[in-house]
């Protein structure tokens, strides 16, 4: 029998994506390619373009000095925790993130179903957080808006969503060592989450 062609994986975010203060192999992207490889699917490892404190118009610069040029038959989507706590308006983020998620959709040949969005989770639940001068409660309304807001683009351009903010919410206990990233067990949580609806969009044909 011939051999399926290895799909190709595109990982675009920040700091969630790479997995600050987690070893390389229990970054989300990297547990969600063992899996899919378990279940047979024949998928390449992520392609990531991501670096930790980008800000969706610091994604978009790292987008074009990447050089992407292929398409890709999954892309994921996790951006703006860095604007929020830049303090940028949601306002302004509906916009840039659009942008993003029209780029992304492109990358995957102009599939909107290919694409899969990660909601941000909250990081005012942290040991970091708590200096924070802006407090526990507001972080989580700020955040709240944005995800409405990459919700909202999500499901107009027919892409997929995927809400982990509440798991970071339940297992705000699940910290690296850092006091502001998940660990590895709080990401495979989030891998619980993100795992079907990757298998769906992977599965979808036009």
């Amino acid at each position: 029998m011939p051999v399926a062609p290895s799909l190709h994986y595109l990982a675009l975010g920040d700091s969630y994506t790479i997995g600050e203060s987690a070893p390389a192999a229990y970054r989300w992207p990297a547990q969600l390619v063992q899996q899919l490889r378990r279940r047979g699917i024949v998928i390449d490892d992520p392609y990531l373009v991501a670096v930790t404190g980008w800000t969706t118009d610091e994604l978009a610069t790292g987008m074009d000095q990447a050089s992407l040029t292929i398409s890709y038959d999954l892309v994921t989507l996790l951006i703006g925790v860095n604007d929020e706590y830049r303090g940028r308006p949601a306002g302004a983020y509906r916009p840039a993130f659009a942008a993003l998620l029209q780029r992304a959709i492109q990358l995957a040949g102009h599939r909107p179903y290919r694409v899969v969005v990660v909601s941000i989770p909250d990081w005012g639940t942290t040991p970091f957080a708590q200096n924070d001068k802006r407090g526990v409660r507001r972080i989580a309304d700020e955040l709240d808006v944005y995800n409405a807001i990459a919700r909202d683009e999500t499901s107009r351009a027919g892409a997929r969503w995927v809400d982990i903010t509440v798991i970071s919410r339940q297992h705000a206990d699940l910290v690296a060592g850092d006091g502001l990233h998940p660990s590895s067990a709080q990401y495979t949580l989030w891998l619980q989450a993100i795992l079907p609806v990757v298998v769906q969009a992977l599965r979808t044909r036009e």
